[in-house]
């Protein structure tokens, strides 16, 4: 066992850090990132990803630092920097941001399976669906969500061929001018692109899951980068695909290029797209609420199972009755500017706090 009660026999490999990292972060946001993302920067946008990549890159760092300090999940950390009370209500509100992280991307996924192809359906209908599926996977333990992403990954790649195909239809001087965007202008794209890179926060609960975990910090940065360069092709494409009036008024640009595919035997090729999404979506919605059904769990000291049921129930009711195009855009104004507040100036905070604590442990 190690500082988390953690079984060595429920434990993966380092390599599979690179698969758990770059699976949470394509998921909702890869389909609807361009428009935000052109409204802010245009065809500079690119510097947006980067610097969006960067930042992550240091926040996985910092860590693996503060793990390096106090092995354990982010529970025991915040314990050991605050105490037990003030520890306990950090680490309450990282277990929230993982339930609405989790529920964000449950009931966006469904709005987007209601506009593109089942409009009639209830979503409570899709919503308990994923919920017993996500129940099912977390209740196999994290050794099988970790062999869900890893599959979701391997895949969901023959996909990459819908960007190339665009290429044809597109020209290549929509992207330009560049550099011709301020600092802050940046900056403020940098934040819209922000959900299309969370989960990489969710090492900071599985970290204890992980095989000599200190070694799989090359495979998190790896994962990270994948997903940059994803982005990157994605966001080329879409410039040179559409017109910039046309970018910034079209809510899924990834899905809208995937409609001008037309094959002998398929006519609603997006319809592929759309219904392929559900397995590689499948680890946005089990990771969060696993996560923060296992915080639950640390916390309070019950079965996971117990957590996870109330969080179904929860998700499940806010879809009977509160599920409508303004829940889901409250949810994404809640969740991006949390997710930047809390994850990008609490981890640097906390890694000072335990990094005093410790220099004074040795006077």
């Amino acid at each position: 066992m190690n500082q988390a009660g953690v079984n060595e026999k429920y434990k993966v490999s380092p390599f599979y850090v690179f698969f758990l990292v770059h699976s949470m972060q394509t998921g909702l946001g890869v389909l609807s990132f361009q428009r935000d993302l052109a409204k802010a920067t245009g065809t500079d946008g690119w510097l947006s990803i980067l610097l969006a990549g960067l930042i992550v890159h240091i926040l996985i760092w910092l860590i693996y630092k503060i793990f390096r300090i106090v092995p354990g999940d982010i529970i025991s950390t915040n314990n050991h920097a605050f105490g037990k009370w003030i520890g306990n209500f950090f680490s309450l509100l990282f277990i929230l941001y993982f339930f609405v992280l989790g529920m964000t991307i449950i009931i966006g996924y469904i709005n987007v399976i209601h506009v593109w192809m089942f409009e009639e359906v209830p979503s409570w209908a899709f919503a308990l669906v994923f919920l017993i599926l996500i129940y099912y996977i977390n209740t196999g333990g994290f050794r099988t969500i970790t062999g869900i992403a890893f599959l979701t990954v391997i895949v969901s790649y023959w996909l990459l061929f819908v960007p190339f195909y665009g290429f044809k239809y597109s020209d290549f001087t929509g992207f330009l001018p560049i550099f011709h965007h301020d600092l802050v202008e940046i900056m403020k794209g940098t934040k819209s692109f922000s959900l299309s890179m969370l989960g990489f926060e969710m090492i900071l609960m599985y970290y204890p899951f992980i095989k000599s975990a200190e070694t799989s910090q090359k495979y998190a940065h790896g994962g990270v980068v994948l997903t940059t360069l994803l982005s990157l092709l994605l966001y080329f494409v879409s410039i040179i695909f559409y017109s910039q009036k046309q970018l910034t008024l079209t809510l899924w640009p990834t899905l809208t290029l995937t409609s001008i595919i037309e094959l002998p035997f398929i006519q609603r090729f997006e319809y592929i797209t759309v219904s392929w999404w559900t397995i590689v979506i499948i680890p946005n919605m089990v990771i969060p609420l696993w996560a923060a059904s296992r915080g639950v769990k640390r916390l309070f000291n019950v079965q996971q199972k117990y957590p996870l049921w109330g969080m179904s129930i929860i998700i499940l009711l806010v879809n009977i009755f509160f599920y409508d195009i303004d829940s889901l855009y409250i949810l994404n104004k809640i969740i991006n500017p949390y997710s930047i507040c809390f994850i990008v100036i609490y981890l640097p905070l906390l890694f000072v706090f335990i990094s005093i604590k410790k220099s004074r442990n040795r006077l």
